[in-house]
């Protein structure tokens, strides 16, 4: 299972949000770079990059930051938030993301869901899968929808995609444990996808927890930030 740490950024700066509550946000460090290089100097591999501006504007805004950490460590970043149109995707991977994530446009925009995935294929693509109750959300989790998660990603499936990073946002930013059940649910129904997990680890034990469902990677925000789980602690899942 892939460890992958979260950087989300508002003004260029390291924040996190609580159940992605923009006025519930709190600032880790002024320069997300330092962030990045300690990651990769601690042996991580993957970083996960939001843009949280960009989710609430509707445009990718922080494409240089994500220029400057591909340029400066060696990270494989997966880049999204703000990703609305071709333009968004093409400014993505042109500024060094080897995966893009896709959520909003998956629903608001299904043709350029389907050209993006044609166009760079099931390696590169990742469907956003984030939901409230079971129901899928967009737009940087501000509206939610009547679309059920586990039918959506079925019908995602359909269309050739094979990476599916899901937060339940109930559980992102509260260190309460991630959403096993909701995890188990989609996995057991859509064996065949990669499932990334994301919202609420808290604890080496609910990686152990996640890898024993099969999860594919499991991403890692505040519980870093907080010391509730340190760098060192990953070290035997890298």
């Amino acid at each position: 299972m892939r460890i992958i740490p979260a950087i989300d950024i508002i003004n260029g700066e390291c924040v996190r949000l609580s159940k992605g509550d923009y006025n519930k946000k709190t600032i880790y460090s002024k320069n997300v770079l330092d962030v990045a290089k300690n990651f990769e100097d601690n042996g991580i591999r993957f970083l996960h990059l939001v843009d949280l501006d960009g989710a609430r504007q509707n445009q990718i805004i922080n494409y240089k930051t994500l220029e400057k950490i591909s340029a400066k460590t060696n990270l494989i970043i997966d880049f999204g938030g703000g990703v609305k149109s071709e333009k968004d995707v093409r400014i993505a991977f042109e500024n060094g993301a080897k995966q893009v994530t896709l959520g909003s446009v998956a629903v608001k925009k299904p043709e350029l869901f389907l050209d993006s995935l044609e166009k760079y294929g099931s390696e590169k693509i990742i469907l956003g899968a984030d939901a409230k109750n079971e129901k899928i959300a967009v737009s940087g989790w501000i509206e939610e929808s009547e679309i059920n998660i586990c039918d959506f990603i079925k019908e995602k499936i359909k269309s050739g995609i094979r990476y599916v990073i899901s937060t339940d946002i109930n559980k992102d930013g509260m260190l309460e444990g991630p959403s096993f059940g909701l995890y188990e649910k989609i996995i057991v129904e859509n064996p065949d996808i990669k499932l990334i997990a994301s919202g609420g680890i808290t604890s080496t034990n609910d990686l152990v927890q996640l890898k024993s469902l099969s999860c594919e990677g499991a991403i890692i925000g505040k519980a870093l930030y907080e010391n509730r789980i340190t760098l060192s602690n990953l070290k035997p899942f890298l």
